[in-house]
């Protein structure tokens, strides 16, 4: 098996779900996993030649992700 490369970000935490569902809903493009220390702070893995893909697709969801976001969404 190729090995992962991996990322950590830190999300609001009940963002943790609807962040899980949206990279494993593309088949093959990332796991995430909470990094077990903070619940805020979690761990993307994804092979290399899907990293552009990850990139973007987290770009287009951060502001729902983000912890400092002040607009509430």
């Amino acid at each position: 098996m190729e090995k992962l490369e991996e990322i950590y970000c830190q999300i609001r935490t009940e963002t943790f779900y609807f962040l899980k569902f949206i990279l494993e809903a593309y088949d093959g493009l990332a796991i995430l996993s909470s990094s077990g220390i903070r619940k805020d702070i979690v761990r993307i893995r994804y092979p290399r030649e899907v990293r552009r893909d990850v990139f973007e697709l987290l770009a287009a969801i951060a502001p729902r992700l983000n912890p400092y976001s002040i607009d509430g969404y």
